[in-house]
């Protein structure tokens, strides 16, 4: 955990100029808003060292603080997964990969799981389409997070994050296109990056 003497710092993410269908302008935008978890997280490690240091661990100002954590830490680390799985044009699926295998196995065909994950990101609410991994069974499942934390599963591990708050694309889309914002996300994953992050 980060302490107020360290903390964490907001990520660059250059490498995604030029996406498709997601403009420069809109990704500006969503990463000022990431820093803004980045620099909340930091905030809370901060005063609930100083209520601890100060013996106040069982105050409601520090349980208030407490119950923030999932939202931003979530917010901040769920925001590094989805830029990191893009780049401009994506970058296809390596039909021989393990990930790609075991998307087949875990549901039947990829056109089953690209349908089905589209299709959870389309749910209503705001949050998170996420696949993640098993790590006990190793079996590959498609979640909706709500805000960052609600629904996210204790050591799965997230392989393909996809945000589907508003704010990830209403300056190109309207509130009601998120089906085209998703379909814009779907042509630029980097595959490589979200087999890279598959368990053996």
């Amino acid at each position: 955990m980060a302490t107020a003497t360290t903390g964490y710092t907001a990520r660059t993410f250059s490498h995604l100029k030029g996406l498709k269908g997601i403009s420069d302008a809109q990704l500006e935008e969503h990463f000022k808003l990431y820093a803004g978890y980045v620099n909340n997280t930091n905030t809370l490690n901060q005063k609930v060292e100083e209520l601890t240091k100060a013996g106040k661990s069982g105050t409601p100002e520090y349980g208030e603080l407490k119950r923030r954590y999932g939202f931003e830490y979530c917010g901040m680390v769920l925001h590094e997964y989805y830029f990191d799985n893009m780049t401009p044009g994506g970058m296809a699926i390596d039909q021989n990969s393990k990930l790609y295998k075991k998307i087949c196995e875990c549901f039947w065909d990829w056109n089953t799981f690209e349908t089905d994950f589209k299709n959870v990101g389309k749910m209503r609410g705001i949050g998170w389409a996420i696949l993640f991994q098993d790590p006990t069974t190793k079996k590959l499942s498609n979640h909706f997070v709500a805000d960052h934390e609600i629904g996210n599963i204790p050591g799965y591990k997230p392989i393909l994050v996809m945000d589907v708050w508003e704010h990830a694309y209403i300056g190109d889309y309207k509130a009601t296109e998120r089906g085209k914002y998703i379909d814009a996300f779907w042509g630029n994953v980097c595959w490589k990056t979200a087999a890279s992050r598959l368990l053996d």
